[in-house]
């Protein structure tokens, strides 16, 4: 009886294990494109004469932006002479 009791532990266990497994491919999925999204992004915004003046962060905070689908064109507040 104790042997049939481990048994069914260790049966929900591997089910519980392959419920959660299979939940996280479509986060992981996702989180691959996010990061794709933003390293594409900073690459092109590199290029671009503006935003090339910016730091680090501003450049980040402006790929989050876009990779969140920002609708609006941000004014860049520039004091680069």
């Amino acid at each position: 009886m104790d042997n049939f009791i481990s048994k069914i532990y260790l049966l929900f266990l591997a089910v519980g294990f392959t419920t959660l497994s299979i939940q996280l491919v479509p986060i992981s999925k996702q989180a691959s494109r996010w990061n794709r999204c933003l390293s594409k992004t900073s690459e092109t915004l590199s290029q671009v004469k503006t935003v090339e003046k910016m730091n680090d962060e501003s450049k980040e905070v402006l790929s989050v932006m876009i990779c969140n689908g920002a609708v609006f064109e941000p004014n860049f507040k520039s004091n680069i002479q």
